[in-house]
């Protein structure tokens, strides 16, 4: 697994102007390939009189799905462009769709590339990029005595609490990345006095 990948920080359009035609770059985060198509498809119907709709996603933080789409454009003019901007920012799990409107201007081949290409940057740059990286999941059971200054020691080392749950005792939800596991164990015993029950879960990523 990819120990971190980046992706947009928000939905969004970008708009630009070449020689009258208008490219309005949408922009989504999309957790699998199911939300990129059902993203495509919503901008698709929001625009049913625009000359092209063109996509391009990645999928997977290793961008095991890359997927694009001319519309209509001659061929590797639109879709391959913009994907190619996404992978040269190196984007994972985002959508793309640039909507144009044509002005009556050709622009040929060349100019194109850099409109579609050029309106997946831009809009990058103004809706913003994130980073995620990859962490492990991990549990902290600890008695209620202890539960809130833990929480708040946790806290203030700047580890991610993610869920509380109040049971018989307290479970104490965590993301840790992998190098931290070690020394985490240590910092726990000793915050605790060895009270605590620590268990490891699986991997997920999380705003670095």
């Amino acid at each position: 697994m990819q120990d971190e990948y980046r992706t947009v920080a928000r939905e969004g359009v970008h708009e630009i102007e070449i020689n009258r035609s208008r490219f309005l770059c949408a922009l989504a985060p999309a957790a699998t390939e199911q939300e990129a198509q059902a993203f495509v498809a919503r901008i698709r119907k929001e625009h049913p009189t625009a000359s092209h709709n063109c996509f391009a996603y990645v999928i997977g933080a290793d961008a095991a799905v890359q997927k694009a789409s001319d519309d209509g454009e001659p061929g590797g003019t639109a879709g391959v462009p913009m994907l190619q901007m996404l992978t040269r920012r190196d984007m994972r799990y985002v959508a793309a769709v640039v909507t144009r409107y044509y002005g009556g201007v050709k622009l040929g081949a060349g100019g194109l590339i850099r409109a579609y290409g050029g309106a997946v940057g831009e809009a990058l740059d103004t809706l913003g990029t994130v980073t995620r990286r990859r962490f492990r999941l991990a549990t902290v059971t600890v008695d209620h005595q202890r539960a809130g200054k833990l929480q708040n020691d946790l806290r203030s080392a700047g580890r991610e609490v993610r869920d509380v749950s109040y049971g018989e005792a307290v479970t104490i939800e965590i993301g840790l990345p992998d190098a931290d596991v070690d020394t985490f164990r240590g910092w726990l015993a000793d915050a605790t006095a060895g009270s605590a029950v620590f268990e490891l879960g699986g991997e997920a990523y999380g705003d670095a």
